[in-house]
């Protein structure tokens, strides 16, 4: 397992993300863990899904959503 160090992290940011994680009972560690985890999902799922081929609906999305809100 490695370490990772944050450096010049504002005080009112560590401060808040202290008090998040006494409230959910977790280690700093364990959210930061978390939310890199979640943030490279995140950036992974736009990148598949940039690669997708584009869709021609022949009919624009937001014209389509108004005509299923008439119904």
């Amino acid at each position: 397992m490695s370490t990772l160090q944050i450096k010049n992290m504002p005080d009112s940011l560590r401060r808040r993300l202290r008090r998040y994680t006494q409230k959910q009972r977790c280690t700093l560690s364990d959210f930061a863990s978390e939310a890199i985890e979640r943030e490279l999902a995140r950036r992974e799922f736009h990148e598949r899904l940039a690669r997708r081929p584009k869709t021609d609906l022949g009919v624009s999305p937001a014209a389509l959503l108004a005509e299923e809100r008439q119904q």
